[in-house]
């Protein structure tokens, strides 16, 4: 893999999640019932910093909990088509809130499928809502993002990587050209 560009820098990571924060607040008109669920691995520290924004702006914070897919994902190596899901354990309740899934990046939309799955069989949520840092298209289901950090048209011979601090000790979002 060789790098083409470095897309969002530290800084940059940190205002898509502020005004990701804001538009969770203005489209849920508040935060009652608001329940963030990092979808492993990345979505996770995600989900934490923007409910860290949330309790910033309206001095609450929201119920913070996990999804553990393990995906092989088809941009990566294909071992399997369908996402897995090791734990219907969320950590928090979902029955009857609004469910906010965080991840790190919208592709073909199977992670999120998944994550769904999983959300609806811990409870049944009033709706749920997805936020990703990266929006990079090529869709192969009809999932749209509600909040997105920064859309980034890619060809399918570009990966996009995601790098927190948490899980790899820089934050940093880049785009690497397959050779």
């Amino acid at each position: 893999m060789k790098i083409k560009s470095v897309l969002l820098d530290d800084k940059a990571i940190q205002r898509s999640l502020i005004r990701i924060a804001h538009e969770i607040i203005e489209k849920n008109k508040g935060i009652d019932d608001i329940v963030l669920i990092g979808i492993k691995r990345r979505g996770y520290p995600l989900a934490e910093r923007i409910q860290k924004q949330i309790a910033k702006i309206e001095g609450v914070e929201v119920p913070v909990g996990s999804v553990d897919i393990s995906l092989y994902r088809d941009d990566l190596q294909t071992i399997d088509d369908m996402p897995r899901i090791n734990s219907r354990n969320l950590g928090v309740e979902v029955k009857s809130k609004k469910v906010v899934l965080v991840d790190d990046v919208l592709y073909t939309g199977r992670t999120a499928r998944a994550a769904i799955d999983a959300v609806i069989d811990a409870g049944r949520p009033t709706m749920i809502q997805l936020a990703v840092l990266i929006d990079r298209g090529h869709r192969e289901l009809p999932i749209r993002a509600d909040f997105v950090g920064k859309n980034v048209p890619t060809s399918k011979s570009e990966l996009i990587s995601v790098e927190l601090s948490e899980i790899d000790g820089q934050d940093a979002v880049k785009i690497f050209e397959l050779v």
